[in-house]
């Protein structure tokens, strides 16, 4: 038995981009970050669900709905607390440590509202 334990429940944004890169990709990534931010950019084929939101009561967007869920947000603060939420509510979720910032620095994509590059904001 390790002394260290495993948070199963953060994720990288490596492993986060590979879960859910491509169409057919197995984890749906689920953008929790407020609008302003969402239209300043974001992951490629993320969907959006504000954590304001989902503590209001809001359902999940359509595309989001049983599927497994890697959380993203600007950096990882609100992706945990959205992570924990939904996991109350029987989905099957993991949250991406460093959230947005973390993807950006990796070298990731991000993109605007318009489709051209875009910022995290």
């Amino acid at each position: 038995m390790s002394l260290f334990s495993r948070d199963t429940r953060r994720v990288t944004v490596e492993e986060a981009h590979r879960r859910t890169r491509g169409a057919h990709a197995p984890d749906v990534l689920l953008d929790v970050r407020e609008q302003d931010e969402w239209d300043a950019g974001r992951a490629p084929g993320a969907v959006h669900a504000p954590l304001s939101a989902l503590v209001a009561g809001a359902a999940l967007p359509q595309a989001a709905q049983g599927r497994p869920l890697v959380v993203i947000c600007r950096s990882g603060n609100r992706s945990q607390k959205a992570a924990d939420l939904l996991r109350a509510r029987g989905v099957e979720v993991v949250d991406v440590k460093g959230g947005m910032q973390q993807w950006a620095a990796a070298g990731h994509p991000v993109v605007g509202a318009s489709g051209n590059e875009g910022s995290v904001a």
